[in-house]
């Protein structure tokens, strides 16, 4: 079943994307994740949450995805946005199956 991850930045400082960038979209790919959405230009419905941009990745599974999550190799960007002074809140949700 196909897993999302979806992810709400508040980001003073972009510097660090970049780097990030160059690390973690050939690993996503890697592990079959495709980019649905990424930055944009949120507005928010409901709620007062500050959030300068979404990301949603679809992977084929929730296995697979914590694997990408878990892969040393992603540790290094995962470290950079965490130091960078990014408040993120990251979330895996799972599919639905459609149903008529």
């Amino acid at each position: 079943m196909t897993t999302y991850m979806i992810g709400t930045l508040s980001v003073k400082d972009w510097d660090w994307y970049r780097e990030y960038r160059a690390i973690t979209e050939p690993l996503i790919a890697e592990y079959g994740g495709t980019y649905l959405t990424k930055g944009g230009d949120p507005a928010a419905l409901e709620g007062d949450q500050p959030c300068d941009a979404v990301v949603v990745v679809s992977f084929p599974d929730r296995a697979t995805l914590q694997k990408w999550y878990d892969d040393p190799r992603y540790a290094p960007a995962r470290a950079l946005r965490q130091d960078s002074g990014v408040a993120t809140s990251l979330w895996m949700v799972d599919g639905v199956p459609l149903t008529t």
